[in-house]
């Protein structure tokens, strides 16, 4: 029993080395988020059974579970570089319709004038009123959220003023200015929030899902309550602490060569016992 024992503690080392390997890895990976391993013990006894004479039965891992801690802020001075102070996510919407939430906030323009992320997805905003930005429609759902798109001249006329800068307000508000000194509020960032973060689903890339655990997703704008500001110009970096990760790592280290310790003396216990009659 005690080879089944440290066996299940050499897995449990290596998921934790697998973990904290992750980590470090995407220690430069924007919008990345840090997970770290539970552990839990395997106790079995008969109904019976003097439970204070029986020894555990080893590990196992409970989960694997993402930090939603915030990340460090870098500047860019790039406008559509956007970071959030806060919990929020940004919502997205892929080529295919489907909609996933990032923190990833490294924004650029494609050949169509829609902004999107790394992925090519499209980021979603809630539609304004074009001269005063107050928003035209309560978006209650995805569904009536809409793409951003930023137009080369005054509102996309052909004859119109050329684009001369946009920016991207606290509140997410974007808006367009253009060479005749005329502004134009193209739309408002829209925010998500979850009950259960944890429960998010892991897309890669610094993107998530949505499930039954972590709830549907919470709309919102910036700098309201629980989902934080927009900074311009900024991108978050991951939330990993090499410095932490590299301890934790001898640590599983240290855990790992135990258990192999453990199967080699229980080994050279059997072959003894074997070896007894000879």
């Amino acid at each position: 029993m005690s080879f089944y024992t440290s066996l299940s503690g050499l897995k449990a080392a290596q998921t934790d080395l697998s973990a904290i390997s992750n980590n470090v890895a995407n220690v430069g990976s924007t919008g990345f988020k840090k997970s770290t391993v539970a552990f839990g013990d395997i106790f079995a006894a008969a109904p019976m059974q003097t439970t204070n004479k029986t020894a555990g039965q080893g590990v196992r891992v409970q989960g694997v579970n993402q930090q939603f801690t915030q990340g460090t802020i870098e500047t860019t001075d790039k406008t559509l570089d956007l970071a959030i102070t806060g919990e929020g996510y940004f919502t997205v919407k892929g080529e295919d319709g489907t909609i996933s939430y990032t923190r990833n906030g490294a924004m650029a323009v494609d050949d169509d004038r829609y902004v999107v992320d790394t992925t090519g997805s499209r980021i979603q905003v809630f539609a304004v009123d074009a001269d005063t930005g107050a928003q035209t429609t309560t978006a209650s759902s995805t569904a009536d959220l809409v793409d951003l798109q930023i137009p080369t001249t005054y509102k996309g006329e052909e004859t119109g003023a050329q684009l001369t800068s946009v920016g991207v307000g606290k509140d997410g508000l974007v808006s367009a200015v253009y060479a005749d000194g005329s502004t134009v509020y193209l739309g408002q960032v829209a925010m998500a929030s979850f009950n259960n973060q944890e429960g998010l689903r892991q897309e890669g890339d610094a993107h998530w899902s949505s499930t039954a655990d972590s709830g549907t997703p919470i709309l919102g704008t910036a700098n309201q309550g629980m989902y934080g500001a927009i900074s311009s110009g900024s991108l978050e970096h991951s939330n990993v602490d090499i410095t932490e990760e590299l301890v934790a790592l001898i640590s599983a280290q240290r855990n790992f060569q135990a258990n192999s310790k453990a199967i080699e003396a229980a080994n050279t216990l059997t072959t003894t016992i074997v070896n007894l009659r000879t």
